[in-house]
């Protein structure tokens, strides 16, 4: 993409009514459209989706294919994509405007900084897909499934909220295993290595992202777990 296609999208990013963004992480501001600086954090249903429906998150979310199938499908749950990547996070947020779905917003920001941006008990559920793996064990706290992530998560989950992982990478996957299962707060309550050998158990595991089509293509098998915040 070339650098003038990106800025424009950049400059899209500023009007769009369903983006929030925090490009500077040493300075915590959330900037609506129009460089209008906000606080959500702890009213995402009553000041931006207007209602009390639940809240779920996807993190790492690139294009927002998953956001956007999974707004589509339940338009009775607030879905929101986080990345922070804003010429992917454009896409997803225009095909949501053009779709009209209401109930789709995006927030373009790292994920380090989760917690400055969702209050105590506000997301009732958490999906992570084909996160990168980071494969290098010296980058293992990168993953999204690490312990120092988890504790970044379990103040913003509701009790009995859940938290998925949907991957093809088998490092991740085990890796997810074993924090999953160290995890004082969380219990394992889904683990599968192979979701499409029977029939699937959650209709939402039937989307299906540009990534996951690739692996599936050359073989690779898609592996789902799913945790639960204790109560």
């Amino acid at each position: 993409m070339g650098r003038r296609n990106k800025l424009k999208k950049f400059n899209d990013l500023l009007s769009f009514t369903n983006v929030y963004e925090n490009y500077d992480p040493t300075n915590p501001r959330l900037i609506a459209n129009e460089n209008t600086v906000v606080d959500l954090k702890g009213k995402w249903r009553s000041e931006h989706f207007k209602n009390d429906n639940p809240l779920v998150l996807e993190l790492a979310c690139g294009r927002g294919e998953y956001t956007l199938a999974l707004g589509e499908a339940n338009p009775e749950i607030n879905y929101m994509g986080l990345d922070v990547k804003g010429a992917r996070i454009w896409q997803g947020a225009t095909r949501a405007i053009h779709q009209e779905l209401n109930n789709v917003a995006f927030l373009r920001t790292r994920i380090e900084q989760i917690g400055l941006f969702f209050g105590e008990n506000e997301v009732d559920e958490i999906w992570i897909t084909f996160p990168d793996p980071f494969l290098r064990e010296s980058k293992e706290n990168r993953r999204l499934t690490s312990q120092p992530f988890l504790d970044r998560f379990r103040p913003i989950l509701k009790a009995g909220g859940i938290i998925n992982l949907k991957t093809d990478d088998p490092t991740l996957y085990e890796f997810t295993q074993e924090t999953f299962a160290a995890c004082d707060f969380l219990d394992v309550i889904y683990d599968r290595d192979d979701i499409y050998n029977q029939p699937l158990d959650f209709p939402e595991l039937e989307y299906k992202t540009y990534y996951e089509n690739m692996h599936l293509e050359k073989g690779r098998k898609i592996k789902f777990l799913q945790a639960k915040l204790k109560k």
